[in-house]
């Protein structure tokens, strides 16, 4: 340790421990040496330390005592109980009190360094061993990216990047940004990989990786023909790094079985997610069922009609499963559902729908608030997590496993954060997202896009005979030519979907089983 870590030890008996003391002095620390709880709390009151032992077995103010008292002056100091005594209810109560750490006398010098680097150090230590991991893994991903990879493959390449990404997230700066840029740069092969196969996987349902039209068929299906009871529960604009961050919350209830799927193209709520529900993609939605396919230009929502396209596709398959659809907006919602569990888990399959995320990502780009509170992709996996853990979310969770339910956890697609404007130029009927426009009068740099000009190809509707498509790739979108300035500083840093990245098209695909 080469910062100078700040000790308050407090013992009867600190003379004895003048060895103990040296060592750790020689290791640049300095130890302020006291021999009472009462000059424990005084010292705390007029220093600031990194840590504090404290001997349990005390004249006067006993340890447990003395730590009572400085956990209101310095909460957030940790503390370590030394003592002799190995009585259970010593350790229970110092535990209640929250202390960092139990040491049993007599201590070895190196039990204290360790002790030290464990609540002091970790953060630096974990630092620098997640950049030297990186530091080793970088040149080897880089080669990856650049060769011709299989879906598969890409599937792999995008769970290292957000692995690091999360390993990297208070680290070395340096190394955070080379991350971003070499995420780009995968990006960027991405999208060349996507154009130059996506029609063919549109064409040849067997030679293709896992899509939104086939979750229902490929994974509940087979689990509902198991004997299963299953919850399909879709998180709208949920990410792998969102799915990380909140899935220790759960490793104590469930088993996890983890995998990503392609969302298909838009990677938007009214393309993909009524491709999931209805198994077939969205132009054959609109020939097959038009009274339940939404146009762009219609002023109807676009994501009304999930329940019967539920129907429509578990009797194409001619099951005879109970299902349920529920669609939560907000709290009050979500606690009436977790009530409901125990009559939802009658039905063989329960589609539970949480929109949180997709209003997190609008209110980002609408609140300035939000905007402050989510400024990076840690702060916003940060929000995402706050909200998984204290809503009726993990109530939820951890109800249908008490009901001895599986869960299949997904999303439709996922979200980019966006940082470089592509101008186009639409008409009045142009649709109005970021990441996608359709249309008959567009006009752009085909270059700059990934262009379908036979949208049928591809299993899109065609709303007009001149419509085609165009996507954004990697981290653009696409701004106006008028008032360009404006339309840019308002959208840019936000968080978009419906365009070409492997945030918002490799996406989780959770199979959770209680333990």
């Amino acid at each position: 340790m080469t910062k100078r870590t700040f000790i308050l030890w407090a013992d009867d008996e600190i003379d004895l421990l003048k060895p103990h003391i040296l060592f750790l002095q020689d290791r640049h620390c300095e130890v302020d040496a006291v021999f009472s709880g009462q000059d424990a709390i005084d010292r705390c009151r007029e220093n600031r330390y990194d840590i504090i032992f404290l001997d349990e077995n005390m004249p006067g103010l006993s340890g447990l005592e003395t730590l009572s008292i400085i956990k209101e002056l310095e909460p957030s100091v940790p503390v370590v109980m030394v003592t002799k005594s190995e009585e259970e209810r010593i350790m229970e109560q110092a535990i209640g009190n929250k202390i960092a750490d139990y040491l049993i006398k007599p201590v070895n010098p190196n039990q204290l360094l360790l002790t030290i680097k464990k609540n002091v150090h970790q953060h630096i230590f974990i630092s620098e061993t997640a950049t030297a991991g990186y530091q080793q893994e970088f040149a080897r991903i880089g080669m990856q990216i650049q060769d011709s990879l299989a879906a598969c493959e890409w599937i792999e390449i995008y769970k290292k990047l957000v692995h690091w990404e999360l390993e990297l997230e208070s680290g070395n700066a340096q190394w955070s940004e080379m991350l971003r840029v070499q995420k780009r740069e995968a990006n960027q092969s991405f999208g060349k990989f996507v154009k130059r196969n996506y029609a063919d996987w549109v064409a040849n349902p067997n030679g293709r990786p896992t899509m939104s039209v086939d979750l229902m068929k490929k994974i509940v299906f087979p689990m509902l023909d198991n004997g299963e009871n299953v919850f399909f529960i879709l998180i709208d604009n949920f990410r792998l790094d969102q799915w990380r961050v909140v899935k220790d919350a759960l490793t104590d209830v469930f088993a996890f079985d983890e995998s990503l799927y392609y969302s298909i193209l838009p990677t938007a709520t009214q393309y993909a997610r009524n491709a999931i529900f209805s198994g077939l993609m969205p132009a054959q939605i609109e020939k097959l069922f038009p009274e339940l396919w939404v146009d762009e230009e219609s002023e109807e929502g676009k994501n009304l009609n999930e329940e019967p396209l539920i129907r429509t596709q578990i009797e194409r398959f001619r099951k005879k499963y109970s299902f349920s659809y529920t669609k939560i907006n907000d709290s009050q919602q979500g606690e009436r559902l977790v009530g409901n569990i125990a009559d939802l888990a009658h039905n063989r399959l329960n589609v539970i729908v949480l929109n949180f995320i997709d209003m997190l990502s609008h209110a980002r780009t609408e609140m300035k608030m939000i905007r402050e509170l989510a400024q990076s992709e840690a702060a916003y996996r940060s929000l995402t997590k706050s909200w998984f853990q204290h809503s009726f979310a993990l109530e939820l969770f951890h109800r249908i496993a008490e009901k001895g339910g599986s869960i299949i956890l997904t999303t439709d697609h996922g979200t980019i954060r966006v940082d470089d404007p592509v101008k186009i130029i639409g008409d009045k009927n142009t649709n109005t997202n970021l990441r996608y426009k359709v249309g008959r009068n567009l006009s752009y740099n085909a270059k700059e896009v990934f262009e379908i000009r036979e949208p049928d190809k591809v299993g899109l509707p065609t709303p007009n005979l001149s419509s085609r498509y165009i996507f954004a790739l990697n981290d653009g979108f696409f701004a106006y030519p008028n008032n360009y300035n404006y339309y840019v500083s308002y959208y840019k840093n936000t968080f978009q979907h419906g365009g070409i990245s492997m945030e918002e098209m490799l996406v989780p695909l959770i199979t959770l089983r209680p333990k």
